[in-house]
């Protein structure tokens, strides 16, 4: 949690500086941060308060059930993307290869120049075309909304009548941001599907029926929980969720871990809220979290630009989310072993009591 409010934040500050590596657009998509970010703090809010209930033994079950899903699902989605990039540099090879003739002399030459030559975009020019100041502000608009309804519940009685209605406040707030969101996308999809336009609205390529909008909204919503249960933000569940509706993967990445800044920072506050937050071991993560950052977004992109293959990112996510089930299932199960030896209570707790 701690590590992912930090380290998102670094990586969002590198992803701003770095241009979409197909079209003049910025590499964020905003219309997917502002469809899943309120559903995951609704679903944070909801997981954190959870997570003083639930037994220790039944997150780690929790933990390793769904990365271990995760982590096959996106394993999966690496491989198939791995096929298709090696069946797109075989055809370009084989192109390459009908412009030489026996005696290896070019047929055709290909080395030209443009008329007009490629414009080459400075850091600060992508950075501003990566800002969306307007979208911006709707998000942290709800990101303040959120933070401000967790502050005044900490203090009033727990589980009395104004707990309860500034609890539920939270969800006009998060429906009123997803269903306009929902709307906008929905309508575009079927003015563009009425002419016949296939051309995708956002980075997604599913189609925006309302089946597919509900689908999103429920697997925020879950993901969202998840994430405040087990402490990790949400950013593992996003993720590979953005890849499984047709998103790019350096897109993906990209937005995932911007919606990620909001989401884990509104798990550290509620966790310190709860009075349950080391402050000297959450400096020490802070500080492990921005080295990590730095270094994994500067090597992943070098790697990805040497080998020419986006489905590397995928691979990575893949095998961290697989590495993080196996070490915390196995801190998970020594610790719930330790408890059972010391005859601790491995039950639920009482949601009031444990607030």
């Amino acid at each position: 949690m701690i590590m992912g409010a930090s380290a998102s934040s670094v990586t969002v500050w590198y992803n701003l500086q770095v241009p979409h590596p197909i079209k003049e657009v910025p590499i964020l998509d905003y219309d997917l941060a502002l469809l899943f970010q309120p559903m995951l703090m609704l679903g944070i809010t909801v997981g954190v308060s959870l997570s003083v209930v639930f037994p220790y033994w039944l997150i780690t079950v929790l933990i390793i059930i769904l990365f271990m899903g995760t982590s096959s699902r996106s394993f999966y989605r690496a491989t198939e993307m791995w096929k298709e990039e090696t069946y797109l540099k075989s055809e370009i090879a084989d192109r390459k290869e009908a412009l030489v003739n026996s005696r290896g002399e070019l047929l055709i030459d290909t080395n030209f120049e443009p008329l007009i030559p490629k414009e080459e975009k400075s850091k600060w020019a992508v950075f501003c075309l990566n800002l969306n100041w307007k979208r911006l502000l709707v998000l942290f608009v709800v990101w303040f909304c959120f933070l401000l309804l967790q502050v005044i519940k900490n203090d009033v009685s727990v589980c009395g009548t104004a707990y309860w209605m500034i609890f539920c406040l939270q969800l006009p707030v998060a429906m009123g941001v997803f269903g306009y969101e929902a709307v906008k996308l929905y309508k575009e999809y079927k003015k563009r599907s009425s002419v016949g336009n296939t051309e995708c609205i956002c980075e997604a390529s599913i189609a925006w029926t309302p089946l597919n909008i509900a689908f999103c909204a429920l697997s925020g919503i879950l993901g969202g929980t998840v994430g405040g249960l087990l402490g990790s933000g949400g950013g593992f569940i996003l993720g590979p969720l953005l890849l499984e509706i047709g998103v790019i993967p350096q897109v993906a990445s990209a937005t995932a871990t911007f919606v990620m800044m909001f989401s884990s920072s509104l798990s550290v506050v509620e966790f310190y809220l709860l009075n349950r937050f080391p402050i000297p071991y959450a400096v020490y993560l802070m500080g492990v979290s921005i080295l990590a950052g730095f270094c994994g977004q500067y090597f992943v992109r070098k790697i990805v630009a040497f080998l020419g293959r986006a489905s590397i990112i995928v691979f990575i996510l893949s095998g961290v989310i697989f590495a993080s089930a196996l070490t915390m299932g196995v801190i998970g199960t020594e610790k719930s072993i330790t408890m059972i030896h010391n005859h601790e209570f491995m039950g639920f707790l009482g949601f009031c009591s444990s607030q």
